[in-house]
Parts: C-alpha cells; structure tokens; sequence
C-alpha cells in the first residue's frame, strides 16, 4: 500500500474529465501506453462487469490507513466523502460471467497490463430480488446512483466540461444506411492495490433522451430482453460502439478478447471496414465471397474469444427473418457465410460466427475445452483451455488476510498468489490461526442470518412479503448456531445447476442427521433469470422443502435461503461455510468460479466432477467429489428434466455426508487440513494473476522487462491447456 502526502496526490486532470485514485503521472502513463501508434494493448469487450466497490476497495483503503476523512480543498474533499460513504454497488452484472470479468481486469491492473474494457451502463441494474414464501421470486428494478458511486466517472466533451462526452454509434437497416445513434460515456476505474496502475472500463450509457425509444427500452436493464429483437439490440449495442469509443479516446489497441460472444458484432464492423479499404467506397457491389473471406482472415487476426458455457441458452440465435431488418445487405451475406450452421438453416448463430473469427479461442478449464471441442468439432483444432480464476485480494476474508500477513511463509501474496504453494502439508504456523478466524468469519455469516431472520419477523407485521424462511415464522430459538456444520450454496438458479438435488430424498437427508444426531445449516443463495420460470421453479422448490427437513430431523437440519444474492453476500458465504456445495449436472458447469472463492479461504469443496473440480479436487486432498463420473463423450448435453440424473447424483451425496460430519465434528484437526490443503495446492492455480497471465501470451503485447518477468512468473504457476480427461 502506498503512503501518500496529501489526498490531492490522488486527483488526475486530462480533457475528458477529473479522476480520484491514482496520481496524474499515473494516470498519464497508463493513457499514453493504450495510444501507442503500434496498438500495443487489449479492448476488453464484456455484456457484464461486475466489481463492487464493497468487495475490495483499495482507495479507501489507502484514505483510511492515512487516516484521510476530509479536505480543505473542495474537489479532494467531494471525492473523500464518496469514496468513505458513497453506494457501495454497481450492478451491472448478473452472475458469474460479469464477476469473473470484474476479477480479470483486477488482474490486469495489479500485473500493469495495457487493457482497456468496454461494457454497457444498465440505468436499472439487474434486477433486485425479493423472495416471498408463497410466490418465490419475485423481480424488481434495480435503481441506483452512478453520479454518487465511488471508482465511477461520467466522461465530458474536451471543450466543454460541463457537456457529457458523447459518441456517435453506427446502426445499419435494411435500407444500408446507418442510423447514427448518440451515447454517453462513463469510466469506471479498476486500481491496482498500491494505485500504481489502472484498467479503464468504459460503460457506455445509451440510455440518454436523444436516443429513439427503442435503444433507450434496450438500455435499461441487463439481459432483460423482453423480445428477441431488444435482445438482439442490446448485442448491437455492445458491439457496435467498440471502434467509435476507442477512436473517440484514441486508444490503438491491436487485440480485441471478446469476453463471450456478445460483443461479436464488433467483428461485423472490422469486416466491412477492411472491404470498403481494399475494394472502394463501393465495395457492396465489387465484392465476392473471397474478398470477404479475405477480410475475415485479416479481420481474426485482431480476435481473441473465450466461450464460457455449453448451456445451449448461453448461444445467442436469431431467426434470418428478423435481422433482415436490423442489417444492410452486405451484413446479411457475412453472415449467411459465417454464423448459418446446417441444423438451424433459419437462424443465425453468434456462437459459430465468433467461433470463425479469431486467432484463438478457448474454454474455461479442461473439461469444458473437451466438451466445446465435441459440440464444435470443426473448430476442435484450435479450441484450447485457459481455466477460470478468481482476484485472491477480492475473495479472501479480512480475517484470512491477517493470518495470512502474520505467517512469515507467505511475505508477498496480496501480490503473488503463487507463494502460497510454499505451504507444508502440515504448516502448524498457520492451522491454528486459519482455524481461529474461520471460527470469526463463520459468526460474522451466522449473525448476518440471524439478523435477517429477525427482520423477516417484523416484516410479517408491516409487509405484504411472506418471508421466504420457516425460520422466521418460528420463535428466535430457532435461530442459527455458530461452530454448527454450515454448507453453501449460491449461484444461478438454472435447472442444469440443480440447487435443489440434495433434498431429493428428505427422508434419506434427515435419518442421516438423526442417526449421528448431528447438526447441519444449509446456506442457499442465488437468482433465477426473469425470464428463465423453470429456474424460479427449482428457486420455490428449495424454499418450500424447509419446513419438512426441519421438523422430519427434528431440528437438526436449518434451511435458509438469502435473498438478494451479491458480491459481498458471497464473499461472506464463501469465508463462513465450512463446505461449499457445486452439485450442476456434468459436463454443463463449463467452470464454477464460486468454489474457487471459497477454496481461496482453505473452504473445501463438495462438488460434482464438473468443471474446474477436475482440476482442484487433487485426488481428494482438498474437499470431496460426488455424482456421475462417467466420460465426456458418453454423456448427456441434454437439460430436460428426465435426464438430469436427480436419483443417482443425490444417492451419491447421501453417501458422502456422513464422511464430512464425522471428520468435521469427530477430527477437526484433519479437517483444517484439508482447508491447508486448498491453500498450497488451488490458490496458486485458480486465481485471476495466473489465468490473466495466460491470456497475456496471446495478445501479443510489448511488455517492459519486469512486467515480462511478472508475467512469465505467474504463466509458470500452471498449464491450463495440459491434455485432462
């Protein structure tokens, strides 16, 4: 952490507007090196970003160390008092796929890595979550306020700071002519710990009244695409502001990673550029397939693309009928060429089309490469594998973090995850304190609960909301215990995910409880898309099933569920458990980054062997596995719900419990080991450093002898792409 000399060492000055944070030879340097003329960078293209400022924070950080809680100059002190006590969300992310992103760019920034990202500014979020016992989720707008959040800056005009910076975004129609669009232009600043470096994520906010009711419909709410058009647009919308906000900025960055698919029409423009400046301003009725083949060629050698899921939702479609008219002619025929697939003649695939255009392209771990490279057999060859990471600074407990400053062992590892691979099997330096501020995060997660529970009490008496936990409808004495074995569960509620398997046989569930009379708190969160109702199905299911496991274990088993599911309810689940619970249908969990947050605290995993657990279980060193196990080439990509193997996978499971109560109540020491375990063997494997590093080696960038040399250390803590089952 740096020391500063004053607070106004943190405010930077350039022609787009005032930032707080880094200093201005800071600022200047990171600014300068995405305008090399060479292009010696990366545009970071994502549908979702998601990087709360409640979760890791380290200009406040800086501000408190020095005790900073005020100015004598108005603009330090404006930004003192947001950045102490302004909103502490920014949600314009859903899940996974956007924190992950948030964590990369994290990555990016510690490692001094020339990056720029592109998003969309979402005015209503993703939408908040209430839970309601009778009527399970219900969804409401998320409203909240950029101008007043702390790391977010609204862009102006450079001759004209009291006029929002605005860009003109090219539509094309079915008249081949584009429809010039404006939008406003946020900056969410990503710092490094020690404010030395930062990644610029542009947020580009359509949601302005100049803009036709259409965008402005699109623009309000992440992945809230009431039509497959407005779902569409929204895509547009993401890809096709790329090029005019890095010229706008005058950024060069040679390399574009399309974070997922979404962006992809990114692709579309490149193409019609490099037509029209080999063929003319008539290219359109100059060109041949091969010239576009050409272009396309040119054109990949600019695209990274890592696809995350093989979830058949997670592949955007549209019917050829409708994006007639929603594109010009000469898109048309690219895309007849590029993104029609022979079992859907009537649509177009974004997925196949991203799968075409670029110079690499990779999965998310190792069984997810081998599973992309069976539903896309053409494109096997170049398909390889760069396994998830999560930020370790992000998702690792204050209290771990102590334990962690205090072992002599581990000198350095906010900035190199990899130290911890210096652990002993045994480390008595640190079991004792790891298991002490288990013990604190635990409280800190039972006392959270125990508070909702309480206010879901009064809310009975002042709201129509009938709280989603039995708990609540019972007296305080059935609140939560501490030091009580607590297992986790948060993640999407999708159906492949099945949240609910290990209550498929409540009987079987509580006769083991009550044989061993051992007590057990099921931790459950997560949301369920709007529009996905077979996923709210499986959401209600989980919390109707709590009265009969409470009363039929005789108050052995505790069932509670967490509405509105963020970063910092996760960041407190994945310390407090004692076990984290992955239980999706293999192989459809492409990788599963919440249990890489809780091994990131030593919390072992009880997962199926789906995606990234192949790669962290270590033969049974760091948690246990359950479920279906059989070869990827015999198993069902099918998420009906008669093949979902509910019987098999919770027998499984049933199995398994009883091994993990009687080594967590019966021989903590041996259960400490284990979260020692998760420590020196998946901490320096399943963090962003490592996973970002690896992607630096295909971005073919220019790097100063000691960021190489950072780099090259953190590429030779794992092989990603080593041949796996």
């Amino acid at each position: 952490m740096i020391a500063i000399k004053s607070e106004k060492d943190l405010i930077a000055r350039q022609k787009f507007g005032t930032f707080f944070g880094v200093t201005q030879e800071t600022f200047d340097r990171v600014w300068q090196q995405l305008q090399q003329p060479q292009g010696n960078g990366v545009a970071y293209i994502s549908m979702e970003i998601g990087a709360d400022p409640d979760v890791f924070h380290p200009v406040q950080d800086v501000l408190e160390a020095n005790e900073i809680t005020g100015s004598d100059d108005p603009l330090a002190d404006a930004f003192i008092e947001k950045y102490l006590h302004g909103p502490r969300k920014i949600p314009n992310y859903s899940g996974g796929l956007g924190v992950l992103a948030g964590d990369t760019l994290k990555s990016f920034a510690d490692m001094h890595i020339p990056v720029l990202a592109v998003s969309l500014m979402y005015r209503e979020g993703y939408f908040s979550q209430f839970v309601d016992s009778k009527v399970g989720q219900i969804d409401q707008a998320t409203y909240w306020q950029p101008e007043k959040t702390p790391t977010l800056f609204q862009l102006h005009a450079p001759d004209n700071p009291d006029t929002p910076l605005e860009i003109a975004v090219p539509f094309f129609n079915e008249r081949d002519e584009p429809e010039e669009i404006m939008a406003q232009v946020w900056m969410k600043m990503e710092i490094s710990e020690d404010l030395d470096y930062f990644v610029p994520e542009f947020l580009i906010d359509y949601a302005i009244p100049s803009a036709p009711a259409w965008i402005r419909e699109a623009a309000e709410q992440l992945y809230n695409a009431k039509t497959t058009l407005m779902k569409a647009n929204q895509r547009r919308m993401l890809g096709s502001c790329v090029l005019p906000l890095m010229e706008s900025m005058g950024f060069t960055a040679r390399t574009i990673h399309l974070n997922e698919q979404h962006g992809v029409i990114v692709t579309l423009h490149l193409i019609l550029r490099e037509l029209q400046q080999r063929l003319g301003k008539d290219y359109a009725a100059r060109m041949q397939d091969q010239d576009i083949m050409q272009a396309v060629e040119t054109v990949a050698k600019r695209i990274v693309y890592t696809i995350h899921t093989p979830v058949k939702a997670g592949h955007d479609r549209f019917p050829r009928s409708m994006y007639n008219g929603i594109s010009h002619r000469v898109c048309r025929r690219i895309l007849d060429l590029l993104a029609r697939e022979d079992d859907s003649a009537g649509e177009y695939n974004f997925t196949a089309l991203a799968m075409r255009v670029n110079r690499a392209v990779n999965s998310v771990s190792r069984l997810h490469r081998d599973v992309t490279r069976r539903q896309f057999p053409r494109f096997a060859d170049k398909i390889t594998a760069i396994t998830n990471g999560v930020h370790h600074r992000t998702w690792i407990s204050d209290n771990r973090a102590g334990v962690f400053d205090s072992c002599p062992q581990l000198v350095g590892w906010r900035h190199d995850p990899g130290i911890f691979a210096v652990l002993s099997a045994q480390s008595p330096e640190i079991t004792a304190a790891l298991g002490r501020a288990w013990q604190q995060d635990n409280r800190i997660l039972i006392d959270y609960i125990n508070r909702m529970l309480k206010m879901h009490r009064n809310q009975m008496l002042t709201t129509w909301i009938d709280p989603p936990n039995y708990l609540s409808r019972l007296a305080e004495a059935t609140d939560l215990e501490t030091g009580v074995f607590t297992l986790g569960f948060a993640r999407r509620f999708s159906t492949y995910k099945r949240a609910d398997l290990i209550f498929d046989d409540i009987d079987a569930l509580a006769d083991i409880l009550l044989r061993k009379q051992q007590k057990v708190n099921f931790v459950f969160a997560g949301k369920a898309h709007p529009a996905d109702e077979p996923g709210k199905i499986v959401l209600k299911q989980v919390i109707d099933i709590q009265e009969e496991l409470y009363k039929k274990s005789k108050g052995l088993a505790k069932l509670v569920f967490i509405p509105g599911y963020d970063m910092s309810i996760a960041k407190m689940m994945v310390a407090g458990v004692h076990a984290w619970l992955n239980s999706p249908k293999r192989p459809l969990e492409a990788s599963g980054t919440s249990g890489m947050k809780a091994a990131m605290n030593g919390t072992p995993n009880i997962s199926v062997m789906d995606g990234w657990w192949v790669e962290g279980y270590h033969k049974g060193l760091t948690g246990w596995k359950f479920g279906y196990e059989g070869p990827v080439a015999e198993a069902s990509l099918s998420e009906d719900a008669d093949s979902l193997l509910y019987a098999e996978d919770s027998l499984s499971f049933y199995k398994q419990l009883p091994v993990v109560l009687d080594l967590f109540y019966d021989r903590p020491r041996e259960y400490l080991q284990i979260a020692v375990n998760n420590l020196r063997l998946n901490v320096p494997i399943f963090n962003t450093h490592r996973m970002a590093a690896e992607y630096v080696a295909r971005y073919d960038l220019q790097l100063d002898g000691q960021t190489r040399e950072r780099i090259t250390g953190f590429q030779q803590l794992y092989q990603s792409n080593l041949s796996g089952e």
